[in-house]
């Protein structure tokens, strides 16, 4: 299986919550585990909102923090450029997406048209998932 994660998955895989060890277990089988530059930004700012909030201590901030990065070389990042922003501007409109959620879609598809092999996004996001299910993608968790 070829997984794209989208910030709501990958998150999981460092926080202990609701559907963290199904993303952990995806991740044990997947033959090949991507997502978009940009989520590296937005994991680092999901945690820090929740050491802010309470949510983690310090300590497991400071330790779930440093484990994310030294992960981030594994993970295939699918770069973010202007056919893929133009492709985003499109899917947006096309499906009602917010913006990054477009950009996510654009570079799971984007990515799936490079290996000519089918890619599952997984996502906790039910638009995301909705426009991706409609976009041609095997979508983890299946919606309901």
């Amino acid at each position: 299986m070829n997984l794209y994660l989208d910030t709501s998955a990958l998150i999981k895989r460092y926080i202990n919550e609701p559907g963290t060890e199904v993303v952990r277990a995806w991740l044990r089988v997947a033959d090949s585990i991507a997502t978009g530059l940009l989520t590296r930004a937005e994991t680092a700012a999901g945690l820090t909102r929740l050491q802010r909030r309470n949510i983690i201590t310090q300590e497991d901030y400071k330790l779930t923090l440093e484990q994310f990065h030294l992960d981030w070389a594994i993970y295939q990042r699918i770069l973010i450029n202007e056919e893929l922003i133009a492709r985003a501007d499109f899917l947006a409109c096309q499906h009602g997406l917010r913006g990054y959620d477009a950009v996510h879609l654009a570079a799971a598809l984007i990515w799936q048209e490079a290996l000519m092999l089918p890619v599952t996004l997984a996502t906790y996001d039910q638009e995301l998932a909705g426009a991706g299910i409609k976009s041609g993608l095997k979508v983890l968790p299946e919606l309901n």
